[in-house]
């Protein structure tokens, strides 16, 4: 499987071809699908596997549709686990 088959805007594949990657993670080939979808999704996997690109990929997707006059995405996370890049 490859980036390409997401079907991303051409500003997004050009991103994800432009930081060298062409084949998603095992957490990116489970969660962009259902986040394109509309789904909300819960994923746990260790650092450095590509959570972050999991859901900005398809969340920056469907952002570019629709109303920029509210809030349409809402993204939790453990401030200090996110800076850090700790595990906890």
């Amino acid at each position: 499987m490859s980036f390409k088959e997401f079907n991303f805007y051409p500003k997004i594949s050009a991103g994800i071809a432009t930081c060298g990657y062409t084949t998603p993670t095992p957490i990116q080939k489970e969660a962009i699908p259902s986040i394109l979808d509309g789904k909300d999704v819960f994923g746990l996997a260790q650092t450095g596997t590509g959570k972050t690109a999991a859901f900005v990929l398809p969340l920056s997707q469907r952002l570019m549709n629709g109303s920029r006059k509210k809030a349409r995405a809402l993204i939790m996370a453990l401030a200090d686990v996110v800076a850090s890049g700790r595990n906890h």
